[in-house]
């Protein structure tokens, strides 16, 4: 008990200390994290062979990211995603396979030692790249959602590359006579693979009964997620205990990791599967909560193992080997990646985060790798090598990531445009700028239950709503095919939000060229441009300044000895004529004519205001003879 506790203390501590450090200094949590373990073990020596048994349980923080990410997919999203998946991640995965396949067999192994070294440096690390692109906003950029389609491939690809391992067994080769001094050692038995333990459930199954165990088990998770969960958390309601919700989340979570494993499956790839199922579910924002502390508690844990687990004597043999392996394997994925980005159409600043972010190997190449020393396909002291390299590629991933940032800004200095974000979901919602107009309605339309698309040509704007826990796409609203593309065809509503009245008054009049029966609620600069809004076709029109300066004009009229209600019901009546003047005004108005030069409306206008005078003094007369009265 002691010994955990000073554990626990020392893991904590060089977390608190690195962490909030790095992300002061820019250097992002990732490498803070990386940098804690690396001071607390190989440095100073605080830590030791535990690490291995809690990079295990920490990778388990892995699972629960991507059952989060999957809540934030519908199962619409992640078939419009399937070009991706199939065609993008799959040929990174096996075009990376068989280049780095290539390079070994030049540098003297078995064919079935490369085959082995080339599935496992082909993955890269969905831990550090998807936090990554979270903390800094980046996750529905083009680059982006094209490295999450890869990630989420390469997860799936580890499953046939697990079964693919034991068919290149080295003959003669006895791993288990010694072990490797790496200090990710070589059991296996982890957060992603398949655990031996509970292999058993489904060992000397022939194929076809392995298949059918497989199928029903991802039959239940998406039937039980679908049906069951309603019931259980209704059932949890009734304790009004806000520690059972938690306990039902993680029990769920751990549960589909567990049916997965018992199959032979990822329980990562399990457990997104189940999000996905939740995305539309009433309950998601409530798993969203329960499960958001552990998932960022667990990731930060594993990666300071990672850093912990660094074979430092093994990189002082051999540095300029190691170090040229790692430089030679990063290299290689990324020139396959820019390929790719090439033939897929991925441009500017998103093609540089797509190559930059996916340059290394993962978490996954620790669970391979010891995988292939228990099969007995790579010998011992060529495992420690790649171990060495997986974890050095890892720690070098914040610093592209610093990298992409740096080039980033500069290609903005010199004036090239951000490419937009692909939009993946139509919600009934569209709304066309998030300024502080836009701002205010979308959260009182989200607080109400409702889900918005929102757009906006200010990349900062887009960002800060995503630190917020608000999702939004960058693009200029003003573009027909973005308005297609966030489900112009499908919606309900319209809000045009934007700073600019031209670019106001553009959207509402395609839209609703495009759009009659829809509704369009358009923000106005001022009376001029509430007249070219209504021309253009808008149902509803706000003037950004109107209601609030009718809400002061009442603080005033109370200040002054006016009673509250009496204030409030003669704002009431300022806004219900002013409304039905703007309506009259707008028949006169003529877009060719300045209004000052315009007889016709300046008549009327004069008419109309003396109207408002005397109705709203008549109001007040009136007022106040009932006061006197009573």
């Amino acid at each position: 008990m002691e010994s955990f506790l000073l554990q626990s203390t020392i893991y904590l501590a060089a977390a608190c200390v690195a962490v909030p450090l790095c992300v002061r200094l820019g250097l992002g949590s990732v490498l803070g994290y990386l940098m804690a373990g690396i001071i607390i073990g190989p440095i100073a020596g605080l830590v030791g062979s535990e690490t291995e048994s809690l990079q295990h349980f920490a990778e388990f923080g892995v699972v629960m990211m991507l059952f989060l990410i999957g809540l934030e997919l519908e199962p619409r999203a992640l078939w419009d995603m399937r070009h991706r998946l199939l065609g993008l991640g799959g040929l990174q995965v096996t075009l990376t396979t068989g280049l780095i396949l290539a390079a070994a067999m030049a540098l003297g192994q078995p064919w079935h030692v490369s085959l082995a070294i080339g599935m496992i440096f082909a993955l890269s690390s969905t831990a550090i790249v998807l936090q990554t692109l979270n903390e800094k906003g980046l996750m529905q950029t083009g680059g982006g959602r094209s490295a999450f389609s890869v990630l989420l491939t390469q997860d799936i690809a580890v499953i046939p590359m697990l079964a693919l391992i034991p068919l290149l067994v080295w003959p003669g080769l006895d791993n288990h006579a010694a072990s490797p001094n790496g200090g990710h050692g070589t059991d296996h038995g982890d957060g992603h693979g398949v655990d031996a333990g509970i292999m058993t459930f489904i060992e000397g199954l022939p194929g076809w009964g392995v298949t059918l165990i497989t199928v029903a088990a991802i039959v239940l998770i998406v039937v039980g997620g679908h049906y069951l969960t309603r019931p259980v958390f209704r059932y949890i309601h009734w304790a009004r205990l806000r520690e059972m919700y938690t306990a039902v989340s993680l029990l769920f979570v751990v549960g589909v990791a567990v049916v997965m494993l018992a199959v032979g499956l990822s329980p990562a790839l399990g457990t997104f599967l189940a999000g996905v199922v939740l995305a539309n579910s009433e309950f998601r924002h409530e798993l969203e909560a329960d499960i958001e502390p552990f998932k960022g508690l667990l990731l930060g844990l594993f990666f300071i193992t990672v850093g912990a687990g660094i074979n430092f004597g093994t990189l002082a043999g051999a540095p300029f080997l190691i170090i040229g392996l790692t430089l030679g394997m990063m290299l290689i994925k990324y020139a396959v990646l820019f390929v790719l980005a090439l033939i897929f159409k991925i441009r500017g600043r998103d093609r540089m985060l797509f190559t930059l972010g996916l340059a290394q190997a993962g978490e996954f190449g620790f669970v391979l790798t010891s995988f292939t020393v228990q099969q007995n396909v790579v010998p011992n002291w060529l495992s420690e090598i790649l171990l060495l390299v997986v974890a050095l590629s890892m720690l070098l991933t914040p610093l592209l990531f610093i990298a992409y940032d740096a080039l980033s800004k500069r290609m903005a200095e010199h004036g090239e445009a951000t490419p937009h974000d692909d939009i993946d979901e139509q919600e009934p919602i569209i709304i066309a700028g998030i300024g502080r107009f836009g701002q205010v309605v979308n959260r009182l339309l989200q607080s109400s239950g409702f889900r918005t698309t929102v757009l906006d040509h200010d990349l900062s704007l887009i960002q800060l709503m995503r630190r917020f826990g608000f999702k939004g796409f960058f693009g200029d609203p003003t573009r027909p095919e973005l308005l297609h593309a966030a489900g112009l065809a499908e919606a309900k509503v319209l809000v045009v939000a934007v700073d600019d009245p031209k670019s106001a008054t553009k959207i509402v009049a395609f839209a609703r060229k495009e759009r009659p029966d829809l509704v369009i609620i358009a923000r106005a600069r001022d009376r001029v441009h509430v007249f070219e809004l209504y021309k253009a076709g808008a149902d509803k029109i706000v003037r950004e300044m109107f209601d609030s300066s009718l809400r002061a004009g009442r603080y005033v009229l109370e200040a002054m000895g006016i009673t509250e209600y009496d204030a409030h019901a003669q704002e009431v009546d300022f806004f219900r004529m002013d409304r039905a003047a703007m309506q009259d005004l707008a028949m006169l108005w003529d877009p060719k004519i300045p209004v000052t030069k315009n007889e016709a409306y300046l008549e009327r206008a004069r008419e109309l205001n003396r109207d408002l005078e005397v109705a709203l003094l008549d109001n007040l007369s009136k007022a106040s003879k009932q006061d006197a009265a009573e």
